[in-house]
């Protein structure tokens, strides 16, 4: 360490040795080994803050990959943090920073037209992923032999789909060869060639791209156009990867396509935390990182200073793990290392502790209540100020024996928060919707029942869970506006003989309005200790209903479809997410909400920590995660590379990793809990009895409570991004408007895309684009017209919406208009369609520039809108808005690039004769105020202020959300008269 390197961080007393070793180490590969607690965020942000300031990195060559979307908006929060520390101006957005996916997904955009993929191409997630492939199964049931992939048909369409989605993603995430899969000599194999490329017909077909797609997309753009990659290497001279332990073979082969000569490589993880394997990770890529490069080029350091935890926590987690042979005999599947605690004094007290308590008959009553009682204890120690101080992990948190402690701890006043536990369907506000929607269709028990050998369990839950819950309430005098609303919809709807205005999220949005649902959505409910769990449900069940109607065709009610529409809904898509699941809302901002304590799953835990961790699941033992069919894609070569493990350590060394992970988990106390039980199904197992019983029991005398102090939950201080469009035009239109679709997250009814708008803009991209490539010799009008041909198939097709012969004319005159009047006079364009950020102090602004063109030293900015040209004066107030976004606009450009803007532009595509322009000259101090203007509005935002002066009146009239504000106000006026 240098005295230079000190003083350019000036940070020399925060960071360790090994910490700054791991900082100042920039050039070439560098393996970073770091454990639990030890400071690997800190210590990659400060690597990333120092090529900055003293290497002198521009923001463009930096490539940071991160596991997930949340940490790596923690990351930017705490890199621009640091740089406004130091005085640093540094545009954070050029950065390549996010997943793997997400980077990907930018550059495959980005060299798009190098790609299979189509304009306007569908994002699948998993669910729509997997859904897709149900709704097509019989497609696949068609493939010889698929059922050796699949499972027989007898499984069930949805136990199928949910195999075949594992086996698809596996080709996609392990980078197989198709072709060699199709030429194997075990017929297995060559049945998951068929089905893989039987998808991705299915795919193509449908201009869609998946999620293990997009690196493999990714792969090949690199493989095969090395043009892109050579464009690619310039651009990155720097590669970071967090969380390397849990990468997948695809992710490496683009890693080391990237890094190239200057190998300038950084991978940051644990290998003691590998716990992906089933997404496809390998832990051979962190145990074999070194091995990459030339003997002796790839430094390692090794992070093991435990900031996090108790001594006496370290010290049994670092049992646990050399309990467990590494080795054998030829091969190390571990990096040896020891964790030590931080230099300070602590409590001399036991910190990890047993408890536990005997059923009889499998009963739960002891257990509860032992649970219950340690619970009350930790908080009568009156160290403990909140119940967000303790996290229960377990292996799984849909097991019912979880789930049912959850429910008696929630009896007793304690509660909890479990996202992923799989109650999404037993919440009453969802089991009162779905029996409402039953009850608006008085057909609805015929009409389910297509064939009459056939009974699904799901009905069961309709009736009884579901419509009888609701007719309950309907029985109560306080709703009887809802009975007097819905008895003469459901009358008419069992005799409907022309088509509806509104389909299924429509009747969503009108059961708001009653005092059944509408009770959900109050500030009162939304400030609760569940933070609104239940409008944030409803919520989630408004994007599954339009996302039902899109995948379905529906759009409005038809007669001669509401039948098939009403199976399809019920028999299904609500029975294929209930069979699949559906997790409750977390918030991203708030891992461990106040006045709740967590019920976790060990994955879910990963990258957090907790004063007091409960784990539970000790009856678990090592299971066995491959099949037959990974152990011949792996003995018949082809993988990449041969096998790494032994299959018969696999299991072993993977439950050691797991319960390490949540071991290391707490700060104060650690506590293993068991339901002790003996015989079949053992607790604690084998693996855990000797480590349990050697533990104090937390009731012994020797184990004072008192003695312990706990930390509190820190607070994650995540900048949110906001654009002018997307949310500040928005929440000045209409702050209720904003609560529901920007915060809630409901999700609006697509009456009307703005599909011309959307060609127009898309087609004149095209001609910027080109231009920018320096193909200009290749435009033409018939050009224009093929690339116009093209974009209106795909967006037409994704959106299902379809524009009139007149319209469609009109759209393309837009274009040519525009083509004639500015060719010859390209040479002025600098960038089109520029996705700019600039990181604040308090949140990231956003916003996107249709063209950037200028001369010399100066630029000017142009919107394109496609219409007529506005009444200067009768429209005065709308230019005015656009003015505002224009501003902002170019404060981020200047921000940005440090050009000056001298002219901002409204293009309107749609005039005819006159000039299309519409001019503003910039003004510097009109801008800061805009700004200001922006920066109040955010904070009000921030500190959900969603207060309404008086409603506004022309939005009203299309709003989604119109009969739940009608009946909040009659609600409002009926109790002010």
């Amino acid at each position: 360490m240098t005295e230079k390197n000190t003083e350019d961080l000036g940070y020399a007393t925060k960071a360790n040795s090994k910490q700054q070793e791991a900082i100042f180490s920039t050039d070439g590969p560098l393996l970073i080994i770091a454990g639990p607690g030890s400071g690997k965020t800190f210590t990659l942000v400060e690597r990333i803050v120092y090529l900055i300031k003293s290497k002198g990195v521009t923001p463009e060559s930096l490539f940071v990959v991160t596991f997930t979307d949340k940490a790596a908006r923690e990351l930017t929060t705490r890199i621009s943090n640091r740089l406004n520390d130091l005085d640093i101006k540094f545009n954070l957005n050029e950065m390549y920073l996010g997943t793997f996916h997400s980077i990907c997904l930018r550059i495959l955009e980005d060299f798009r037209e190098f790609t299979r993929l189509k304009r306007n191409f569908t994002m699948f997630d998993q669910f729509d992923q997997q859904y897709f492939l149900y709704q097509r199964i019989n497609e696949f049931r068609s493939v010889p032999d698929a059922q050796l992939v699949m499972g027989d048909d007898y499984t069930g369409r949805w136990k199928q789909s949910e195999q075949l989605l594992k086996w698809i993603n596996k080709v996609g995430e392990e980078a197989l060869d198709p072709v060699q899969l199709e030429i194997a000599p075990d017929v297995e194999v060559r049945a998951l060639a068929a089905c893989y490329h039987k998808y991705q017909e299915l795919l193509h077909e449908n201009n869609c791209l998946d999620f293990s797609g997009i690196q493999y997309e990714a792969l090949q753009l690199m493989e095969k156009h090395p043009e892109v990659l050579a464009e690619l290497r310039k651009k990155f001279s720097y590669l970071m990867v967090d969380e390397y332990q849990d990468t997948n073979t695809i992710q490496e082969r683009i890693l080391l396509l990237l890094a190239n000569d200057h190998q300038n490589l950084c991978v940051v993880g644990d290998d003691d935390q590998g716990l992906y394997r089933f997404r496809g990770a390998t832990i051979r890529n962190i145990l074999e990182f070194p091995y990459l490069f030339p003997p002796g080029t790839c430094k390692q350091v090794t992070l093991s200073i435990n900031y996090r935890s108790h001594p006496d926590i370290i010290r049994f987690y670092n049992e646990w793990m050399q309990a467990q042979e590494w080795t054998d005999g030829t091969k190390q599947f571990r990096y040896s290392k020891t964790i030590a605690p931080r230099e300070e004094e602590f409590p001399h007290v036991p910190t990890v502790v047993r408890l536990s308590a005997a059923d009889e008959q499998d009963g739960n009553a002891k257990w509860h209540a032992e649970i219950l009682n340690f619970l009350h204890a930790l908080k009568n120690t009156k160290d403990l100020e909140d119940w967000n101080q303790i996290a229960f992990l377990f292996r799984s948190v849909k097991n019912s024996k979880v789930v049912a402690l959850a429910r008696f701890l929630e009896s007793q006043g304690v509660p909890v928060y479990s996202p992923r536990s799989n109650m999404f369907f037993e919440r009453e506000e969802i089991r009162l919707m779905i029996g409402a929607l039953i009850f608006l269709f008085p057909q609805f028990p015929r009409v389910r029942q297509w064939d009459a050998n056939v009974t699904l369990d799901v009905w069961n839950y309709y009736d009884h869970n579901c419509f009888q819950a609701f007719v309950n309430e309907l029985r109560k005098p306080e709703n009887k506006r809802l009975l007097d609303w819905a008895r003469p919809l459901a009358k008419n709807h069992i005799v409907l003989a022309q088509n509806a205005d509104y389909a299924f999220s429509g009747l969503f949005y009108q059961l708001l309005q009653f005092p059944l649902f509408s009770r959900y959505l109050s500030d009162e409910a939304l400030q609760g200790v569940d933070k609104g769990r239940a409008a944030r449900n409803l919520a989630t069940f408004s994007k599954l209903i339009t996302k039902f109607e899109y995948l379905h065709y529906v759009s409005v009610f038809n007669p001669t479809y509401l039948e098939k529409n009403l199976r399809d809904l019920f028999n299904q898509f609500l029975r294929f997410l209930m069979d699949g699941g559906i997790g409750e809302y977390e918030d991203e901002a708030e891992y461990a909400p106040k006045g709740c304590v967590s019920f976790l799953t060990i994955h879910q835990s990963k990258g957090l920590e907790f004063p007091v961790v409960v784990c539970g699941s000790l009856e678990a033992v090592p299971r066995k995660q491959h099949t037959a069919l990974d152990e011949l894609l792996e003995d018949g070569g082809y993988l990449s590379k041969p096998r790494f493990e032994p299959l018969e350590h696999i299991k072993h060394f993977d439950f050691r990793r797991l319960f390490y992970t949540a071991f290391s988990r707490p700060q104060n106390l650690l506590v293993l809990a068991a339901q002790e039980r003996k015989g079949r199904g053992k607790s604690p197992s084998k693996y855990f009895e000797n480590f349990f019983y050697a533990l104090p029991a937390w009731r012994n005398p020797a184990f004072d409570l008192s003695q312990l102090s706990f930390e509190v939950i820190k607070e994650i201080n995540l900048k949110r991004e906001y654009s002018f469009t997307s949310h500040i035009t928005l929440f000045e239109n209409c702050a209720e408007q904003y609560r529901f679709f920007k915060e809630l997250e409901f999700a609006p009814i697509r009456v009307s895309p703005m599909l011309f708008g959307t060609l127009v803009h898309q087609t004149i991209e095209d001609i910027h684009k080109t231009i920018l490539r320096g193909e200009e010799h290749a435009i033409s009008t018939d050009v224009i017209r093929s690339w116009f041909s093209a974009n209106y198939a795909m967006l037409s097709k994704k959106e299902r919406v379809y524009l009139a012969p007149s319209s469609l004319q009109a759209a393309l005159q837009h274009i040519l208009r525009y083509y004639e009047r500015e060719n010859g006079h390209w040479d002025r364009i600098k960038e089109a369609e520029v996705e700019i950020s600039l990181v604040k102090d308090q949140y990231i602004l956003k916003g996107s520039v249709d063209l950037i063109r200028g001369e010399y030293n100066t630029v000017e900015i142009v919107d394109f809108k496609s219409e007529k040209k506005p009444d200067m004066e009768k429209d005065r107030e709308r230019l005015s808005q656009y003015q505002h976004q224009l501003e902002v606009y170019a404060h981020l450009v200047e921000e940005r690039t440090g050009q000056k803007v001298s002219k901002m532009h409204l293009y309107y595509t749609g005039e005819d004769s006159g000039n299309p322009y519409v001019t503003f000259t910039k003004d510097n101090h009109a801008i800061s105020k805009t700004i200001a203007q922006f920066d109040e509005i955010v904070a009000r935002i921030e500190r959900q202020d969603y207060q309404l002066a008086a409603r506004p009146a022309k939005l009203c009239q299309n709003c989604d959300m119109r009969a739940y504000c009608d009946n909040k106000n009659w609600k409002f006026r009926q109790t002010n008269t």
